[in-house]
């Protein structure tokens, strides 16, 4: 996948159909945030976000996240005034925990919860997260999980991406 470009949040992403086992919720207990994942897709290799920052996207051509191999990205806006799921997302540091939720369909009390934790939290450039995306979003190192935000509002747009890099621990985040 390509990095992202700089996005209007009025552009909405292009969804995905939601299926079983599929990631519904991130929770990260650093930044109080439990938001609402959908499944997404790339068009022409640009991943854009849901509309909605306290929405949170999943790629779903990537991998999923609890699998062995493979980034599983979790995207989302950040809102410079307030109000995004990863307005914080810069402020998170190694050995905070990350977890992901999926649901079993029809089942809104039960599933599993692949939890990570933070190994790397980075603020790249557009053109540096560009030249780097290959690398960053790689299906082809062993599971971890990638979220993305974008980062450094300059009055008009925001010129570089939150880029946090968490690996897989054992055990289940409940909650």
């Amino acid at each position: 996948a390509s990095a992202p470009p700089s996005v209007d949040t009025t552009e909405d992403a292009t969804y995905a159909r939601a299926r079983t086992g599929h990631p519904d919720r991130l929770v990260v207990p650093a930044l109080g945030v439990d938001a609402p994942i959908r499944a997404i897709h790339a068009p022409d290799r640009t991943l854009v976000p849901p509309a909605d920052p306290q929405v949170l996207g999943w790629w779903v051509d990537g991998a999923r996240p609890g699998a062995a191999t493979g980034s599983a990205l979790v995207v989302g806006h950040t809102v410079h005034s307030g109000g995004g799921a990863l307005d914080d997302l810069e402020t998170l540091r190694p050995g905070d925990e990350v977890g992901v939720r999926s649901r079993r369909r029809g089942d809104q009390a039960s599933g599993r919860t692949a939890t990570y934790v933070v190994q790397d939290v980075e603020v790249y450039r557009k053109g540096t997260l560009a030249r780097r995306a290959a690398g960053l979003f790689s299906q082809e190192v062993d599971g971890r999980l990638v979220l993305l935000t974008c980062e450094e509002w300059d009055g008009e747009r925001y010129l570089s991406n939150v880029v946090v890099t968490a690996v897989p621990v054992g055990g289940d985040l409940r909650g």
